[in-house]
């Protein structure tokens, strides 16, 4: 596969002061110039002035100048006006605005973490001592962006966008609604949702484990309960577990572990899922907000203003 990551995203939010300072709780570390970054990542979320919440650009990792080329094949095909330089093409999806970004940089490598050991029926992994989980006390800090989940009015055009043009794979599909989208060996990097309008719906952020997305949730909730919106619990697409909240633009942030990860295209076979079944294994069902966010009508009419 040609793509390899999720570079980075630029959000657009009416109140980019309120908003970064509510992601500097999240974990993440402010830079001087307006990027914050993750531990494994690097620069990977940048806040700007909008009108309204929404997914303003996405960068995604390539090998080589030829991967450009192929895109550059495969976007004119679809009738997308592009830019090229040596080492980066920009398009822009016609639908939701959001701009594209395809870069020539090194693949990321992560550090290896130790595995977490857990103790279950005939087998002791841990003995003598206490959850290493239980005994953690600094903040938690996300690795690395996941992905993110965008909203568009005409589903079938932006994910042809991403896959046909810019080269995502296919990981999982919820009926005609939804497109898990991978550019990398993650399950999804971008996820496409049918809406009527178009929105950021949230952004994920990869923690060491389940302890992490629970601490680093607790500790989002400590002074701000209002931040809750899911969990936690267990997706079934990408099978992660999850805790999402809520930042002061509108838009969801996930902390989660344990995703599925796709090392062989041709080994995978992408499922069809129908309602919550690919939504949830486990976990309180989902509020009503996070399918259908409360502002969802303010910014169909132009009124939002958080």
């Amino acid at each position: 596969m040609a793509l390899h990551r999720l570079s980075s995203i630029v959000m657009g939010v009416p109140d980019p002061s309120r908003t970064s300072a509510y992601y500097r709780d999240f974990g993440l570390t402010a830079q001087t110039d307006g990027w914050f970054s993750t531990r494994d990542g690097g620069r990977q979320l940048r806040i700007v002035p909008a009108s309204s919440r929404r997914l303003v650009e996405v960068t995604v990792g390539v090998d080589t100048p030829d991967d450009l080329g192929a895109a550059t094949a495969r976007l004119t095909r679809l009738g997308i006006h592009l830019q090229r330089t040596p080492d980066t093409l920009t398009a822009q999806e016609k639908v939701t605005g959001v701009r594209a970004v395809l870069r020539v940089e090194p693949r990321q490598a992560q550090p290896l973490t130790p595995a977490t050991p857990y103790n279950g029926p005939g087998r002791t992994e841990r003995a003598g001592r206490r959850a290493p989980g239980t005994l953690r006390t600094g903040p938690v800090r996300p690795r690395k962006l996941g992905h993110a989940v965008l909203g568009t009015t005409d589903f079938a055009a932006t994910t042809a966008f991403f896959r046909d043009g810019l080269g995502f794979q296919v990981s999982d599909l919820m009926g005609e609604v939804g497109a898990f989208l991978r550019c990398s060996t993650d399950h999804h990097n971008i996820l496409v949702l049918a809406a009527p309008v178009a929105f950021l719906h949230h952004t994920s952020w990869q923690v060491d484990d389940v302890d992490d997305v629970g601490r680093g949730a607790m500790a989002m909730l400590k002074n701000h309960p209002e931040r809750h919106v899911w969990g936690l619990g267990r997706h079934h697409a990408g099978s992660n577990f999850f805790w999402y909240l809520k930042d002061p633009a509108g838009n969801f942030s996930e902390y989660y572990s344990d995703m599925d990860c796709i090392l062989d295209d041709q080994l995978w076979r992408p499922e069809v899922f129908d309602g919550a079944r690919g939504l949830f294994s486990w976990g309180p069902p989902p509020p009503p907000s996070f399918i259908q966010p409360e502002d969802l009508a303010g910014l169909m009419t132009g009124s939002h203003s958080n």
